[in-house]
């Protein structure tokens, strides 16, 4: 299965070096010279890396079919892709392995089912669809998700008060 690892950014400089929005818990495994990218769309790739470097926090990348800024333009938006079955960091899931798991709270009650994982600023949000149709935002952290059970086909979600409050699904 393909996976995100990054979305293509802004040009940097005349020679054709991208800016990543890295979409990787393990960019120095996955940015090494050498990597060949699956792209979305599939017709600006494949891409071959040449270079990564670190630019005041933002990583660089250089490819082997992109040599000027005008090309590099050109990449902007494009996702860069690699195929994985499975996560194989500890506490680590990939968004396929998470959807359709059902969501309980640390009672057994049933909340939901989780529908998709969004990418936020600060942490991921599981996007759980409740009975009722509503879909609520739990931040994926330890103190609100305690455990992620996939071969089980549940993830326990200890909600603050009203999170599934169904006076509050609506708003």
């Amino acid at each position: 299965m393909q996976r995100v690892v990054a979305r293509v950014g802004r040009a940097h400089g005349l020679r054709g070096e991208v800016s990543i929005e890295v979409r990787t818990d393990v960019p120095e495994q996955r940015f090494v010279p050498g990597a060949t990218f699956v792209t979305d769309p599939a017709d600006a790739g494949p891409l071959t890396l040449e270079t990564a470097r670190d630019h005041n926090g933002v990583l660089l990348l250089q490819f082997a079919s992109v040599a000027d800024r005008t090309a590099a333009e050109a990449l902007r938006g494009v996702l860069l892709l690699v195929d994985v079955e499975t996560s194989d960091e500890p506490d680590a899931w990939y968004e396929h392995e998470l959807i359709g798991l059902r969501v309980d709270d640390p009672a057994g009650q049933v909340l939901g089912e989780v529908v998709r994982l969004d990418a936020g600023a600060a942490q991921d949000l599981l996007v759980v669809r409740t009975a009722a149709g509503a879909e609520v935002l739990v931040p994926f952290v330890a103190a609100l998700v305690p455990e992620v059970d996939v071969a089980g086909g549940r993830v326990v979600v200890d909600p603050p008060g009203g999170m599934f409050d169904p006076d509050t699904e609506a708003d």
